[in-house]
């Protein structure tokens, strides 16, 4: 099998590097631990790096000004932007776009997509729910109030709240069926109260007060929430695999150059099989990613639906992340806690994505359901 990436996606790859090439990651002089340490907002410079470069329009369609490329392309692009830590929605922004345009109205998608694949509309995603726990189509309700919709309830830790332009909630009708609203952050009845992740970035609890939302900036198609949410999770492990294997590159690099005893620390046995075992995950966490964004972008029929190939690439992207940064952190001693070393910054980030995919545990009990469901063989 030919697993040779796309020229195209090649391309975007290297664009990204362009891009990223100057940005640096310990470039926050304030401890990242610290809540509200990160400057307010995201790097605008860089976003319209990213803007000129045409990777926020990836997965936008030629009549929307954009390069109609798949998954596979958008991780390629987020796992160079995760190598720099690189402060800018492109996850939640592009997903949206492309959440917008894969089931959107005709309206929506006009007024939407050109701007957003420009970078003068920044979008963003409530996918986390009322408290980061429960289904994050459950914590909003919507009904029909005549030719619009209101929307009750709240969305805990949205990334790029005070940031987006638009941001897109998922919610539950009375019929118990799951829509899409793309709300204006300035909408009458929305709130915003501060959260902080682990990374000391600023999140927002996203609350929504009869919000009152025409039908046309309503998605309504069954299975749109779902496509979005495999595609943000699919996104994050691009971002921890990006992450990790910065880490594990530092790592390398430090334990080459330390010496105990007269010797170089990467010559001694156990710190060359932790670096190994490190590599295994990342190694792991790259094959699952690939297979995940495969199947959302193609559609492919399988044994197991989609969610499956997801579940298993979240599975080892929320436990490699951890494992990797851990081992770092131990192979470089106190110097690994040195918050002028960029090294706390990666740690607190792998945390904040290994939260944002939640535990594996919880994603192997979904795999299990799957397995039950779709017996294989």
């Amino acid at each position: 099998m030919d697993f040779t990436f796309t020229e195209e996606q090649q391309a975007a790859a290297e664009a990204a590097r362009g891009v990223f090439a100057g940005v640096a990651p310990d470039a926050v002089p304030s401890p990242a631990l610290t809540p509200g340490a990160v400057a307010d907002g995201f790097d605008r410079a860089l976003w319209d790096r990213l803007a000129e470069a045409d990777l926020l329009s990836l997965l936008l369609a030629e009549e929307y000004g954009g390069a109609g490329l798949d998954p596979i392309a958008l991780c390629l692009v987020l796992r160079e932007s995760a190598r720099v830590l690189a402060r800018v929605p492109l996850l939640e922004s592009v997903a949206a776009a492309a959440a917008v345009q894969a089931y959107g109205t005709g309206e929506l998608k006009d007024r939407v997509l050109p701007r957003a694949g420009r970078g003068e509309l920044v979008l963003t995603v409530a996918a986390h729910g009322r408290t980061g726990h429960d289904p994050a189509e459950l914590a909003v309700t919507a009904r029909q109030d005549g030719p619009d919709w209101l929307l009750d309830g709240t969305q805990t830790t949205v990334a790029w709240a005070y940031d987006a332009d638009l941001v897109v909630v998922p919610a539950r009708t009375p019929a118990d069926r799951t829509v899409l609203a793309v709300v204006p952050r300035e909408a009458a009845g929305l709130s915003l109260a501060e959260q902080f992740s682990t990374s000391g970035e600023r999140l927002g609890e996203l609350r929504l007060d009869a919000v009152r939302i025409p039908a046309r900036d309503m998605i309504d198609t069954p299975g749109a929430w779902e496509w979005l949410r495999h595609l943000l999770a699919t996104g994050t492990c691009a971002l921890a695999l990006g992450l990790g294997e910065q880490v594990l590159s530092m790592t390398s690099a430090y334990a080459s150059k330390r010496e105990q005893f007269g010797h170089p620390i990467a010559t001694f046995q156990a710190v060359a099989v932790q670096c190994a075992d490190r590599y295994i995950d990342l190694c792991a966490m790259e094959a699952a990613l690939w297979q995940a964004a495969w199947r959302i972008g193609s559609g492919a029929p399988g044994a197991l639906p989609a969610a499956a190939d997801v579940a298993v690439a979240k599975i080892w992207a929320s436990d490699g992340v951890r494992r990797v940064v851990q081992t770092a952190q131990h192979l470089h001693g106190g110097f690994g806690a040195d918050v002028d070393y960029s090294l706390h910054r990666y740690h607190a980030w792998a945390k904040h994505l290994e939260l944002s995919l939640g535990p594996a545990a919880a994603h192997e009990d979904t795999l299990g359901d799957l397995l039950a469901a779709h017996p294989l063989g």
